[in-house]
C-alpha cells in the first residue's frame, strides 16, 4: 500500500525537523540568537524564533527520500512542479529568517510571497477549474475563466493562505498543532477519493505526499515548540506551513473532477472546494478580523497589534494551554464534521458537527461567566470590605464582553477600580 511510503516520508520529515530543532535552539542559545520581546508578544522570556529552517530542512529531506522511493515514482513524475515547490519554500523560507532577524517592511514581505506563489502557478500547481453547480441528478459543472485569471486566483490563494497561518502564530505550538489536525484530514480525503472511483493521477499524488511530509514536519517541530516553548517556528515557519498546505489544497482541488466523486448526495460533491476552508477556518477567521480591524482603524491590514483570536482567548481568561486547544477544537470540529458527510447520512454529520460547535461555544465563553459573577459579587460587596488588588480590578472591568477597543479601555477601568479599591481600604 503506497500509504506506508508516505507514512515513511513524514516520518523523515519529523525526524530530521526534530533534529535540526534541537540543533538550532542550543546554538540560538548559546550565542543569543533571539530578539527582544515585543509589546505584543504573550511569551516574557526572550526565545529563538528560527525553528522554521529546521522544518524547511525536514521537508527537503522527505522530498529527497521520497524520490528514491519507487512506489512513489508517480509523485515525482513532473519534477517542473517539485522543484517549483522546493524553491517557493526556499523563498518564503528567505523571506522569513530575514523578517524574523531585521523585521522586513509588510511590502518587501508581500512581493517575496507573491514570487513564490506565482513560481508555483507557473510550473501548473493551480487552479484550472471552479466548482460551480450540481443538478438535481448529481453531476458537476465547473466554471471556466482565461489562463491568466486562474494563475491571479491561484496567487491570491496561495498568499492568503500563508498570511492566515502567519497570524495565528501567537501561541506556544497553536499553528503546528493547528497544521497538523488540518493536513490530517485533507490526507484522509485526498486520500479516500485517490483510491476510490477516480483514477491514480500525479496531481492526487502529489496533495497526498505534500500534506504528509508537512503532518511529519509539525510533528517533529511541536515536541520543542510545546508550552512553555524552547523555540519558535517564526516567520519562515508559520509562512512555510501556510505555503505547503495552499500547494496541497490547490493542487488537488484545482484539478479534481467533480462529477466522479458523488452522485447520490449534493454536498460531496462540493467536498473539495469546502475542505480547504473547512481546515483553515481558524486562520482565515482571524485573517478576516484583522484586515477589517486594521483598514477601519486607518492602518495597513499587515500592520502589528494585540487583538488576534489568541489573544482575545487569554483576555478572556484562558490560560496558554487551553487557547492552543480550544483552536485544536474548532479545527478538528469543522474539519472532520465536514469530511463525515462521505461516510455518514447528512443528517448524522449535521448533527454531530452542530454538537462539536455548541460544545466549542461553551467551551470557548466559559470564562466569562465566572468573571461575570466575581464582577457581580465585588460590585455588590459592602463598602467596608478590603478586597484583594486581583478582584477589585475586576470591580470596574468588563471589557472581556468588549472586543471591540480592548486595548484602549483596558488601563484606564483597571485604574477605576484601584481607585475605588484605596477609597474602600480608607473608608474601612
Amino acid at each position: 500500500m503506497r500509504i506506508i511510503f508516505y507514512v515513511l516520508s513524514a516520518g523523515v520529515a519529523a525526524v530530521v525537523t526534530f533534529g535540526f530543532a534541537m540543533l538550532i535552539w542550543k546554538l540560538s542559545t548559546r550565542y543569543r540568537l533571539y530578539p527582544k520581546v515585543r509589546e505584543r508578544d504573550v511569551h516574557t522570556d526572550p526565545t529563538p524564533r528560527l525553528g522554521g529552517i529546521a522544518m524547511f530542512l525536514g521537508v527537503v529531506a522527505a522530498f529527497a527520500v521520497g524520490s528514491r522511493l519507487p512506489q512513489l515514482s508517480i509523485v515525482f513524475s513532473e519534477p517542473g512542479k517539485i522543484l517549483a515547490v522546493l524553491a517557493a519554500a526556499a523563498i518564503i523560507v528567505g523571506i522569513g529568517v530575514a523578517d524574523d532577524i531585521w523585521d522586513l517592511d509588510w511590502l518587501t514581505k508581500l512581493a517575496g510571497q507573491i514570487i513564490a506563489a506565482a513560481l508555483l502557478a507557473w510550473q501548473g500547481i493551480q487552479i484550472v477549474a471552479l466548482p460551480f453547480f450540481t443538478s438535481m441528478n448529481g453531476t458537476a459543472t465547473s466554471v471556466l475563466l482565461s489562463p491568466y485569471m486562474f494563475l491571479a486566483i491561484t496567487v491570491f490563494l496561495v498568499v492568503l493562505v500563508m498570511n492566515a497561518v502567519n497570524f495565528i502564530d501567537g501561541l506556544d505550538g497553536l499553528v503546528a498543532g493547528v497544521a497538523i489536525i488540518a493536513n490530517s484530514v485533507f490526507f484522509i480525503y485526498s486520500y479516500i477519493v485517490t483510491y476510490g472511483p477516480t483514477d491514480q493521477s500525479a496531481y492526487f499524488n502529489l496533495s497526498q505526499f505534500v500534506s504528509a511530509v508537512l503532518i511529519g514536519a509539525c510533528v517533529g517541530f511541536l515536541p520543542l515548540n510545546w508550552h512553555p516553548a524552547k523555540l519558535f517556528m517564526g516567520d519562515a515557519g508559520a509562512l512555510l506551513v501556510g505555503l505547503l498546505m495552499a500547494t496541497s489544497t490547490i493542487n488537488f482541488t484545482g484539478n479534481v473532477d467533480l462529477t466522479q466523486l458523488s452522485t447520490k448526495q449534493f454536498l460531496p460533491a462540493f467536498i473539495p472546494i469546502l475542505l480547504p476552508f473547512a481546515v483553515l477556518v481558524i486562520p482565515l477567521l482571524d485573517f478576516g478580523l484583522a484586515v477589517f480591524r486594521r483598514l477601519r482603524a486607518g492602518k495597513s491590514p499587515f500592520s502589528a497589534d494585540r487583538l488576534h483570536l489568541h489573544h482575545r482567548l487569554l483576555d478572556m481568561g484562558h490560560s496558554h494551554l487551553h487557547a492552543v486547544l480550544i483552536f485544536y477544537a474548532w479545527t478538528a470540529t469543522v474539519s472532520f464534521g465536514l469530511l463525515l458527510f462521505l461516510f455518514t447520512p447528512s443528517w448524522v454529520a449535521i448533527v454531530v458537527t452542530a454538537t462539536g460547535l455548541v460544545v466549542c461555544t461553551i467551551v470557548t465563553l466559559s470564562p466569562l461567566s465566572r468573571r461575570k459573577a466575581v464582577e457581580a459579587a465585588v460590585q455588590l460587596a459592602p463598602e467596608g470590605v478590603t478586597m484583594d488588588a486581583d478582584v477589585a480590578y475586576l470591580d470596574a472591568l468588563d471589557a472581556a464582553s468588549d472586543p471591540i477597543g480592548l486595548d484602549e479601555v483596558t488601563d484606564a477601568e483597571a485604574d477605576i477600580a484601584m481607585t475605588r479599591l484605596q477609597q474602600r481600604e480608607a473608608s474601612s
